[in-house]
């Protein structure tokens, strides 16, 4: 079971990551009722949203040349969709829900995909303008990075408040959302956490949802004690990659203006901050985030065992190359490279005892969640399992009657006059 993607949801995302999927003419995503495929979020989107068995969430790369190449081939048949490799049937899939707000505008006139958009099943929004390692002359962003190709197109490049709050509610009352998202890239100044407190204060007081944050790492740490306070439950530093002469390559601005070192400072102090304060009444979980692929298997590995070793849990991507971006022509991983670094992230997070999965209705398309990794090992940690289930639903009841309170209070209020304009430009 543990090698065969027929039986192993697992191990099935992590191939599709890897080899991408053609799409047969007999598609008709849209008209399916499925997402557009949108080129949101730095190098990792462009493909199709969809649900594999055992309700694991994914994006599946299409666009991408070496996805032309698949032996994975996706047919409509019957009105059901259903996936083939090298002409065997693997398995339907479904295709992840469009929701109606999909289609329409903020009270401004936006449509509301240029506000924010689903990625599985919460919800992604990059407030701001677009990183600033873009901007110079010459570019020194990070060389698998195509945010800078995305804002304006997908993406709307200036969103207020009033429009992200908008946005956030209607996501919440149709799509069901429990947690939201907010991202940015590095600003002259360091501005970016200044930029994101407004839509922090507003879709949490409105709201009462989960919230986290993805920023490069402030240099005053005691910012993160002030968001842990605004209600701030999740933060999460890129650095991409942990062998320095890797990453100074390949993110030179972020080189430049942090170092690897800052980092993962950030990352060890917002952790003890965690500990310090977290709890059932307030999560707070940090993220150290990698790219597996930029870097050998056994440096991805020796990334998730520090991350792990300080109390935060590591987010591990799979390399794509993106079209447009400077490593386009690069090769994605192997699928048999990966197993054991994805095995690995499931089994560090277990011994650590990390709470992983606990959040309710979060399911990751971009990323494999930790917890999705448990049929890449062979450990099973069954005293693990149950407490993790036992946190999963205490915290789910708190958290319902949370958001139920903000919503209706919120709908009782108008958004203040001084969070409506747009912020941070």
């Amino acid at each position: 079971m543990l090698h065969d993607v027929r039986k192993n949801p697992a191990l099935l995302k992590l191939d599709l990551y890897c080899t991408g999927m053609r799409m047969d003419e007999s598609c008709f995503i849209e008209e399916d009722g499925g997402r557009k495929i949108l080129r949101t979020r730095a190098g990792l989107g462009s493909g199709l949203e969809a649900i594999l068995p055992g309700g694991l969430w994914t994006n599946i790369p299409v666009s991408e040349t070496f996805a032309q190449k698949s032996p994975f081939l996706l047919k409509r048949e019957d009105g059901h969709y259903r996936l083939y490799r090298d002409e065997e049937f693997i398995t339907g899939i479904t295709l992840s829900p469009r929701p109606a707000w999909y289609t329409e505008q903020t009270s401004s006139g936006k449509a509301m995909t240029r506000i924010g958009s689903l990625q599985g099943t919460y919800l992604g929004i990059y407030p701001a303008k677009v990183c600033d390692y873009w901007l110079e002359g010459p570019k020194t962003n990070c060389k698998f990075c195509s945010v800078g190709l995305n804002l304006g197109v997908d993406d709307a490049t200036e969103k207020s408040v009033q429009e992200v709050v908008e946005v956030v509610r209607a996501a919440r009352e149709q799509s069901g959302i429990t947690y939201v998202d907010f991202n940015t890239g590095h600003y002259t100044g360091d501005t970016y956490l200044d930029i994101l407190e407004p839509y922090i204060r507003a879709v949490k007081e409105q709201t009462g949802l989960l919230i986290g944050i993805q920023t490069p790492p402030h240099p005053d740490l005691e910012r993160y004690d002030s968001l842990f306070e605004m209600g701030v439950n999740r933060v999460s530093f890129c650095f991409e990659i942990y062998d320095e002469k890797k990453f100074i390559e390949v993110c030179p601005g972020k080189n430049r203006q942090y170092g690897l070192k800052r980092y993962l400072d950030a990352v060890a102090y917002c952790a003890e901050l965690g500990k310090r304060k977290g709890g059932l009444s307030h999560p707070w979980v940090t993220n150290g985030e990698i790219i597996a692929g930029l870097e050998s298997p056994e440096s991805s590995i020796a990334a998730i065992d520090w991350i792990t070793s300080v109390g935060a849990i590591p987010t591990v991507c799979v390399f794509r190359p993106v079209k447009g971006t400077d490593l386009e022509d690069m090769a994605p991983p192997r699928t048999e490279d990966m197993v054991p670094v994805f095995a690995r992230l499931y089994d560090a997070c277990m011994e650590k005892g990390l709470p992983i999965g606990v959040a309710p209705n979060v399911h990751v398309s971009l990323v494999m969640l930790p917890e999705e990794c448990a049929s890449l090992s062979d450990r099973r940690f069954p005293a693990q399992r149950l407490k993790l289930r036992l946190m999963s639903t205490l915290f789910s009841a708190r958290f319902q009657r949370r958001v139920d309170r903000a919503m209706r209070s919120s709908h009782r209020c108008a958004v203040p006059a001084a969070v409506v304009s747009p912020v941070g430009r």
